[in-house]
């Protein structure tokens, strides 16, 4: 399992809807990166504020995307997250 360190989060990427409400289906090079995903595992120094299994939004462009097992993960810091969702 990867352990984040400091105040570094490790989140599970949300997958994007591959249809437009109207019916639409996009093809992946017209799918926008996701902003939107499920923490998996918190720092030390980021325990505080985000826990295990919120579900958070975070900066467009943070992060590193790092692939465990089959799953796409992305590695960030605390200050980029910019929302949990309820």
């Amino acid at each position: 399992m990867i352990k984040p360190l400091g105040d570094r989060v490790l989140i599970e990427l949300v997958e994007l809807e591959a249809t437009t409400a109207s019916g639409i289906v996009l093809p992946d090079s017209a799918k926008e990166q996701p902003q939107e995903g499920k923490v998996v595992a918190v720092g030390k120094d980021a325990q505080e504020e985000i826990q295990v299994d919120d579900r958070v939004i975070y900066s467009k462009f943070a992060g590193t995307e790092v692939e465990y097992d089959g799953v796409e993960y992305l590695i960030l810091g605390k200050d980029d997250i910019l929302a949990t969702i309820d």
